[in-house]
């Protein structure tokens, strides 16, 4: 027999009927007496919910506090306790003061409640304490797609997890007290938030225990590249002509990798004091150095270094350069296994291989090369310290580049120097010595292809980086071959003329020779760049006389205010129409004609008329605008361009190739010239006309490919410029010019258009013609660079004729047919509507 008050082993206490919502309990004397009720009870005439707006008794409530330390199997007791109307009255007996159900219930209620039940509670709020009806329980989320690699991970670990189960079960009571409720209860105000020492213990924990499981898997999942990139293996860009035989080479021949062991100590030391002292002791990463930078990246939104040296190359071997926060994790991963499997002597070599330095070169070796001229081996220590500097950022600390970059190299280049002293890999008195910063070179030259060819290759790498959206760096790794539109044997003769040119002016006047500049360029009329002369040679000469914008046109500019005329009509009076214009409508040719507007006189800012004035003061009287082209008449023009009215005549131009930096101001001077178009774009312009009206932007660069593959480039399209008909009326006048003026020319009768150009103040000299589809450019001027950039006056140089020295470069430069065939018979000038 059990002891009475307990109840036996095995069975349970048998549970109440559940009471409704809507259940009154009966009033009237309960088993506890007619004056008392127990935990929960109702008096006669009490509502149920009277009694649960009062506060439980006080000895219950501490009760209920202490029966929350007994263990899972007092559990029983707890039940039992509730019953009790005094803490110190004697327990009835079950036999003899049976509980009504529904004061069973509301001692099951008082049950010590789970950690989430409290936390729901403290969220309820009191108000559903007194409402005493169970919450209903939130829906459940929809549970997501579980990723493929996370399944993977999970179905193998599912064996140790299934064995880690029982003792689960038996940890997680005591798991549990370790999740104390929150807002924590027994608190009042705000210290009722304050976490407890139990939730920063386990947010920390499980901080820690997602972050170890997290990286161990990124870890395990993170393979190092089979394949080193482009970048680690790159070669010199190679330049082809365009009937693809090599050109040139930029860059190095070939990447020279030094030995770690032909390396000199304080060339490591000061690259090692720069980037990353504690190489040799890291494990492949700096968790500072990282956090730093995900913190910046996260807070500023732009990413930030502190990467270890292993950790940049392996950035510069396997991974691409963007710089995002998904390419540092993994270079983080890769960096970790990396050093567990390369020695760090083998890390630092590859590194001081492939590192960037700025000019052109990746590795130590072409570094000193660039900046000293020398070998690595024969740089000293503060020569060292500099071009580890460069590692920073080679677009900050070159010197070459500016006084701001060379304020920072040298604080950068001391600093350094300092640090090696306080690692211990310099001497103090060593230190002492090295107070003058070791200037680098002044130039350095990438490739050395000499003379004309470097004129091309500038011309053909800025074309390159623009049409195919490439950056300095990219295009200073290489691997390029450039197929480029430069014709071997136009180059050669338009070459070889300039040169007879320059020698000529310096036996027939040595002293205006000196400050003499000649440029020319040929370009089809489909837009390709045939031949330039850019100077003497790069070397002395390091900008390019045929893309340069220095002198007005003169009458060369002509055919573009006829063309203006011819497509667009003039307005003679004000407010009325425009009138179309023919190749036989007369205007004015006589010198010192006044310049008219609509309106009436042109007036200048002095209160003078203005009037136009041809060469020499020779008066035409009138004269068809055909003829007046032909015979290089400016005063027709000067008026035409007023008639047509500027704006028409700059958009006729910037339509033909002109650019808009070059064009002169909108004032009368702007019909003879007074615009500085370069030698390119001259040619490109009148091939334009060559073209039926159509032009093409000049380019250099017809095909482009990396390691075989081909590069997209942005190839310019022809676009129509004016209409056909006003094109071929131009090209037949500039047909006849050149009949006029070289008649024994050893050219085919009506194949060759062009004109020579002048301005009044003989500061330039210039021919520009069209032969076989192809133009040609050639200007003459003097300047002396070392007084002053303003033109000077030829003289005796070229003549004002502008036939001794322009049109003999022309014509030699045309000489040679480059495309036998090519040459076709021009069609006639249609006639113009009337």
């Amino acid at each position: 027999m059990p002891e009475e008050g307990r109840r036996p082993e095995g069975r349970g206490r048998r549970a109440a009927p559940r009471r409704s919502r809507r259940h009154r309990p009966e009033t009237g004397p309960t088993a506890a007496g007619p004056e008392q009720t127990g935990p929960g009870q109702t008096g006669p005439g009490q509502h149920p919910h009277d009694a649960r707006d009062e506060a439980p008794p006080e000895p219950d409530a501490t009760l209920q506090l202490k029966v929350g330390s007994l263990p899972e199997s007092d559990a029983t007791l707890q039940l039992k306790v509730g019953s009790l109307p005094k803490p110190d009255a004697a327990a009835p007996k079950p036999d003899t003061a049976a509980q009504p159900p529904d004061a069973t219930m509301q001692l099951r209620v008082v049950k010590p409640q789970s950690e989430a039940a409290r936390r729901a509670e403290g969220r309820g709020g009191r108000s559903g304490a007194r409402d005493g009806r169970r919450r209903a329980a939130p829906p459940a989320a929809p549970a997501g797609r579980v990723p493929a690699a996370l399944a993977a991970v999970t179905a193998r670990l599912a064996p140790y997890t299934r064995r880690l189960a029982p003792y689960a079960q038996r940890l997680a009571p005591y798991a549990r007290r370790l999740i104390p409720a929150y807002p924590r209860p027994g608190r009042t105000g705000w210290r009722r938030w304050i976490p407890s020492w139990r939730q920063w213990l386990g947010g920390v924990l499980a901080v820690f225990g997602l972050s170890t499981v997290f990286l161990t898997v990124a870890y395990a999942a993170t393979d190092i590249p089979s394949d080193l990139n482009t970048f680690a293996t790159q070669q010199d860009n190679v330049y082809f002509w365009s009937d693809g035989t090599p050109m040139a080479r930029t860059g190095w021949v070939q990447r020279q990798a030094m030995p770690l062991k032909d390396i000199p100590e304080h060339v490591r030391w000061a690259v090692l004091a720069a980037e990353n002292e504690s190489f040799y002791s890291d494990p492949g990463i700096s968790l500072k150095g990282i956090t730093r930078a995900l913190v910046r990246t996260v807070g500023e939104g732009d990413t930030q270094g502190g990467s270890t040296i292993t950790q940049q190359y392996v950035k510069n071997v396997y991974l691409t350069q963007n710089r995002t926060v998904g390419r540092k994790f993994t270079e983080a991963m890769i960096a970790l296994k990396l050093d567990n499997r390369m020695s760090k002597d083998k890390i630092l070599e590859g590194y001081l291989n492939t590192s960037w330095f700025g000019r052109g070169t990746y590795g130590i070796q072409r570094a000193s090369q660039a900046y000293y001229g020398k070998d690595v081996t024969k740089l000293n220590a503060s020569e060292a310290a500099f071009l580890a500097s460069l590692l920073k950022g080679a677009g900050l600390y070159d010197p070459s580049l500016g006084k701001a970059n060379h304020q920072r190299a040298v604080e950068r280049w001391s600093w350094i120097l300092d640090r090696m002293v306080k690692i211990g890999k310099l001497s103090p008195a060593e230190r002492a010595k090295y107070t003058k910063f070791p200037e680098p070179l002044k130039q350095y030259r990438p490739y050395d292809t000499g003379k004309q060819s470097d004129y091309l290759v500038e011309l053909a790498a800025q074309y390159v980086k623009k049409a195919a959206h490439i950056s300095d760096q990219e295009f200073d790794r290489g691997g390029f071959q450039i197929y480029t539109t430069f014709d071997r044997k136009r180059e050669a003769a338009l070459t070889d003329a300039v040169t007879k040119a320059r020698k000529q002016g310096k036996k027939n006047h040595p002293a205006l020779a000196r400050s003499a500049h000649y440029g020319a360029a040929s370009v089809a009329s489909d837009g390709r760049i045939l031949a330039v002369y850019g100077g003497p040679d790069h070397r002395v000469q390091g900008y390019n006389e045929s893309n340069a914008t220095t002198v007005p046109a003169g009458s060369a500019f002509l055919p573009f205010v006829y063309a203006a005329g011819l497509q667009h009509g003039v307005v003679k009076k004000r407010d009325e129409p425009r009138q179309q214009v023919t190749p036989q409508t007369v205007y004015d040719g006589d010198d010192g004609v006044p310049v008219t507007t609509p309106e009436g006189p042109y007036w200048d800012r002095s209160g003078r008329k203005v009037a136009a004035h041809n060469d020499d003061g020779k008066s035409w009287g009138p004269i068809t605008l055909h003829r007046a082209l032909a015979e290089s008449v400016n005063t027709p023009f000067m008026q035409l361009g007023m008639d047509t009215g500027l704006d028409k005549v700059k958009q006729t131009a910037l339509a033909a190739g002109l650019l808009p930096s070059s064009m002169g101001p909108q004032v009368p001077d702007l019909s003879l010239g007074s615009s500085t178009p370069s030698a390119i774009r001259m040619a490109s312009g009148y091939a334009t006309f060559a073209a039926q009206g159509l032009h093409t932007e000049p380019y250099s660069v017809r095909r482009l490919t990396r390691n075989g593959s081909t590069v997209h480039l942005d190839t310019p399209r022809p676009r129509r410029a004016v209409r056909a008909e006003v094109a071929r009326e131009v090209t037949a006048a500039l047909t006849d010019s050149f009949r006029l003026h070289h008649a024994a020319a050893p050219f085919g009768a009506g194949l060759v258009a062009g004109k020579a150009g002048t301005n009044d103040k003989d500061t330039a000299s210039w021919y520009v013609g069209t032969d076989r589809a192809v133009s040609t450019a050639v200007v003459v001027y003097r300047i002396d660079l070392a007084k002053s950039l303003e033109p000077l006056p030829l003289k005796g140089l070229a003549g004002t004729t502008a036939d001794s020295v322009p049109y003999g470069i022309w014509e030699g430069a045309m000489s040679p047919s480059a495309e036998p065939g090519a040459r076709t018979a021009r069609t006639q000038p249609t006639p113009l509507a009337e």
